[in-house]
């Protein structure tokens, strides 16, 4: 079986937990942001994990890690 190839851009954005599970930063935190009100732009800072519809595809993109 050849090797696999990592999908950069994505290894760029997300991470992998010590337990397996895929950690991303949430999206909508870099511009214009005088109209979200502080309370959005606090939750937007913590990190979260990729959701499970999703983790089967980026599993995929990132065979290594």
């Amino acid at each position: 079986m050849p090797k696999l190839k990592t999908r950069k851009a994505v290894a760029k954005r997300v991470s992998v937990t010590g337990t397996g599970k895929i950690k991303r930063t949430k999206a909508n935190k870099q511009h214009i942001l005088t109209k979200k009100n502080s309370k959005r732009k606090r939750s937007l800072r913590q990190s979260t994990l990729v959701d499970s519809t999703n983790v089967k595809a980026m599993k995929k993109e990132l065979p290594y890690i």
